[in-house]
């Protein structure tokens, strides 16, 4: 009786967390640059092991494995904005904060101008530096858009129509990227050195979240079902177990 209650509380733990995780994706349905996650789930046990005192059984329920990214290009959406940039293909945008030194990665391309004091190498009749307000590229959170070389891009008020010079970088495996929000990643070891990216950069268009509502509400059907079931065999084992209680009285 003792596996049954472990395999159904086991089942109904890692049902829910899958409900976590599509809740997550629908949530972002319209989040620029998002990639939807998904789970992939193992068994426990495929045959007998041996433990301590006795073998443990076979089939005592299943677990997620992973959580893994989909990280297929989403749709194209327009708003007429100069600023907005997209990859068709495979890379990323670069991001870097300047408070931090942190470098991250991500797809959403909604680009803003950012103001910044930039010194001029000049001092004022008192000795301090002159500043001067220059406009970069950046995420409007702080973070400034990466250059096909790496350095900030300046922009230009006048002619902020131009194709700017955004860098799209790329790695050799995308499996295992830390996700730190949901549309900006940093890699690991196992993703390899950075390169530059062959999609093509595209101006006035963003790419829109790859979560389909439709699969996604399918998923949550699918996990519902399996969470209910899954707490049926709990309490069926807790009746079991009463009756069985009961006949040595």
């Amino acid at each position: 009786m003792n596996q049954s209650f472990y395999t159904g509380a086991v089942g109904a733990s890692m049902q829910l967390k899958r409900m976590n995780i599509i809740g997550d994706n629908v949530a972002n349905l319209n989040t620029f640059g998002f990639k939807a996650d998904r789970t992939d789930f193992t068994a426990l046990l495929y045959q007998n092991h041996r433990g301590i005192e006795d073998d443990l059984p076979m089939g005592v329920g299943t677990r997620i494995l992973m959580t893994s990214t989909n990280h297929a290009q989403g749709p194209v959406e327009d708003f007429q904005r100069s600023t907005d940039y997209m990859i068709e293909g495979d890379g990323f945008f670069g991001l870097v904060d300047l408070a931090t030194g942190q470098v991250s990665y991500t797809r959403n391309g909604a680009f803003v101008m950012c103001s910044r004091e930039v010194p001029t190498g000049e001092t004022d009749a008192n000795g301090q530096p002159v500043t001067e307000l220059r406009y970069y590229l950046g995420d409007n959170e702080g973070r400034f858009v990466l250059s096909n070389v790496g350095g900030m891009i300046e922009v230009d008020k006048d002619s902020v129509k131009e194709l700017l010079p955004v860098g799209v970088f790329d790695f050799i495996n995308y499996d295992g990227m830390q996700q730190v929000d949901d549309t900006r990643y940093l890699p690991v070891d196992k993703n390899g050195n950075l390169v530059y990216g062959t999609g093509k950069l595209i101006q006035g268009k963003i790419e829109g979240s790859n979560a389909d509502l439709a699969e996604e509400y399918t998923k949550l059907i699918e996990s519902q079902r399996a969470y209910g079931l899954a707490l049926k065999m709990v309490q069926t084992s807790d009746e079991i177990e009463a009756t069985i209680n009961g006949l040595r009285n």
